[in-house]
């Protein structure tokens, strides 16, 4: 490990970034150096504003933007350089609204899933509007069949929050953890063969998880675009369609801000169907 790398490693930790953040800072920054086959701190304004427009040129984004933070942070907060470049770029905010799976294709995608620790982790994830990680992660104490929350800790922006738990849900967690008994994780890494789930200290790999969903997708024939994360979308938007408080919402999601909620309102078809009423009385005699 390079100076530069283990100094920029321990200032992500002062700024109290996750994991996942500093290994996606990580990611970028490798990239860069990469292309310029030479450490960062050798790299000048031009050549990383030539690199930063090949980059918005070949990639979407999101991408992009996570690339931008990482190298952003590495120069201005690591090195302490001030590169002009950074002045110039303006990232437009963009308006896409999220892919939503009806309830059916959901319950379709998840009963054509066959190995139970799959299938137990998806649902989760869609009964309880997890993020993939809050869910590969869960460990047995988190689970409060008592009072039938799960109490997520230390998510996204080091938040804690309980969501409710479906006795459904519970039920087939149940029916998984007796293949195991894992004293400490709800969904260890099996090993070959699985043998190594009761002992295991590691969770099962996100890819696997991903992979699963991205497979029974095909099998059972929906084409829409989605991800392990539209389960999540999916789960707050059938919600809304059933009359809960978008507030509550919210809550259980753990989003920072109730904008960030409020993008559902506009995938509750249902929830609008006292003005599509009124809207088909006013143009009925236009056929």
């Amino acid at each position: 490990m390079t100076a530069l790398r283990k100094r920029m490693i321990e200032d992500m930790k002062l700024f109290g970034y996750s994991k996942r953040t500093q290994e996606t800072y990580l990611y970028s920054v490798s990239k860069l150096a990469q292309f310029f086959k030479k450490s960062p701190n050798k790299i000048s304004n031009e050549e990383l504003r030539q690199y930063l427009i090949y980059h918005k040129d070949r990639y979407a984004r999101n991408t992009t933007t996570i690339a931008l933070c990482g190298i952003k942070f590495l120069f201005e907060k690591t090195m302490k350089r001030k590169m002009p470049v950074f002045n110039l770029i303006r990232q437009p905010k963009e308006n896409k609204l999220p892919v939503v799976l009806t309830r059916e294709e959901v319950h379709l995608i998840l009963s054509n899933v066959k190995v139970l620790r799959h299938r137990t982790c998806l649902t989760l994830i869609y009964s309880c509007g997890l993020r993939l990680k809050e869910a590969t992660t869960l460990k047995v104490n988190q689970i409060d069949s008592q009072r039938m929350v799960i109490h997520i800790q230390g998510a996204k922006g080091f938040k804690d929050r309980y969501v409710p738990l479906p006795q459904a849900s519970l039920d087939l967690l149940r029916k998984h953890y007796k293949t195991h008994y894992n004293p400490v994780w709800l969904f260890p890494a099996p090993g070959r063969g699985g043998i190594y789930e009761p002992t295991s200290k590691n969770t099962l790999p996100d890819s696997s998880i991903q992979t699963v969903f991205r497979k029974s997708m095909r099998e059972v024939g929906i084409k829409k675009d989605a991800h392990i994360h539209t389960l999540r979308h999916s789960f707050a938007t059938h919600l809304l369609e059933d009359g809960i408080d978008i507030r509550i919402i919210s809550q259980y999601l753990g989003h920072k801000s109730l904008e960030t909620t409020l993008i559902y309102t506009h995938l509750t078809p249902l929830i609008k169907k006292g003005v599509y009423d009124k809207i088909n009385y006013l143009m009925k005699d236009l056929t």
